[in-house]
């Protein structure tokens, strides 16, 4: 069995002003040409296939049509919700999908059913597990106890009492212990540590673990353990990545052979540095299309005035402008070694607001802090 294996479209993202809808459709038609020349059995997408639980008409329409291509080449598609998006929206309208060869991952209720397919070497069994929390585990199984992430997906994973001696296949969205990330992944672990972490040793029941959540392509431990990463670059601490989608080659039990196939992207995202008259030489950088999504890290000890406009006229579509220099790298040493444990979030964050931007928060801006930092750890509290 041939699978491609995709998450993390984050369809419907604006990111730093702008629409990347283009860029997603260009990703889109490239994955289909993949799945096409692959040959593949079927595709896995392993959740956050938008990126707001809300997502705009167009992202739905433009993933409508996806699907109904895939589906319309006769193959088989396996998807989950993650922690993006909405797990009712997803899952509505799976009944008559799955009539189709859409499978799509149920709420949890403590009950995952495989998805039965076969091939020349006998059944593989394909558990769909959307993102899931302790919280919601607890709820379906409220006489274990289940403190954290790991003991909620062990809970998960006994319960489907997994039948060993066929292939099984995982499809989840989780945060795993080991895997490397960069900073547009968890953003919620800056604050909450590694409590979303998930002990890989809970997956040893199955042949191969598709996971989704964090944006770098990459192994855990095992090619049988293996996030895709995002198709796109969704963030500048992803400019070294390449992007990719994944073939999962399923052979006899114990068999599992896993490529990649690279993806080309409509406009790239790069950084670039050097003093300004060197920057706004596109000519310095040939390794780069001015068309390119660009951050620019100006080597300069003082603030260029209209700096931005300036570079805009050489690089239409940069969405960054920061500086290097011993004036700010000072800054952020003060600003890092003068940190007080003993002082409140929002006591840490004015402080840094009023550094950044040398006037304090206003009345508005305090109690609007405040209000967001409630709800972060409310949440991880019920978590």
């Amino acid at each position: 069995m041939k699978l491609i294996h995709i998450s993390d479209l984050h369809l419907g993202l604006i990111l730093n002003g702008f629409d990347m809808k283009e860029d997603q459709q260009y990703i889109l038609d490239q994955i289909i040409q993949i799945i096409s020349g692959q040959n593949v059995d079927g595709v896995i997408i392993a959740g956050d296939i938008y990126d707001k639980s809300s997502p705009p008409a167009e992202a739905v329409s433009m993933f409508s049509r996806f699907l109904a291509k895939i589906s319309g080449m006769g193959k088989s598609i396996y998807m989950i919700s993650g922690n993006h998006d909405s797990a009712e929206r997803i899952n509505y309208g799976k009944e008559v999908f799955c009539n189709s060869g859409v499978y799509i991952s149920d709420l949890y209720n403590g009950e995952v059913e495989p998805v039965k397919a076969e091939d020349e070497f006998g059944p593989v069994n394909i558990y769909l597990l959307p993102f899931i929390k302790p919280a919601l585990v607890r709820h379906a199984f409220p006489d274990k106890r289940i403190d954290n992430y790991t003991a909620a997906l062990r809970t998960a994973v006994d319960a489907m009492d997994v039948d060993t001696s066929v292939r099984n296949i995982l499809v989840t969205h989780q945060f795993v212990s080991g895997a490397a990330v960069c900073d547009s992944d968890c953003q919620m672990s800056l604050i909450v540590g590694t409590t979303e972490d998930v002990d890989a040793a809970v997956f040893a029941p199955f042949d191969y673990t598709a996971l989704g959540h964090l944006h770098r392509p990459q192994n855990v431990g095992t090619d049988r353990i293996r996030y895709c990463g995002t198709p796109l670059k969704y963030s500048f601490s992803e400019a070294d990545h390449q992007k990719s989608v994944t073939v999962v080659n399923l052979g006899p039990k114990g068999d599992v052979h896993i490529e990649t196939v690279p993806l080309k992207p409509l406009h790239d995202l790069v950084r670039i540095s050097g003093d300004f008259e060197t920057v706004f030489r596109p000519a310095n950088y040939p390794d780069i299309s001015p068309d390119d999504y660009i951050e620019v890290i100006l080597n300069e000890e003082n603030d260029i005035s209209d700096a931005i406009t300036r570079l805009r006229s050489v690089y239409p579509n940069i969405m960054k402008l920061s500086y290097r220099s011993s004036r700010t790298a000072a800054d952020n040493a003060i600003i890092i070694g003068d940190v007080d444990e003993t002082k409140s979030p929002l006591e840490l964050f004015a402080e840094f607001y009023e550094t950044m931007n040398q006037q304090p928060l206003s009345d508005k801006q305090h109690d609007l802090m405040n209000e967001i930092i409630n709800d972060i750890w409310s949440e991880h509290e019920t978590a």
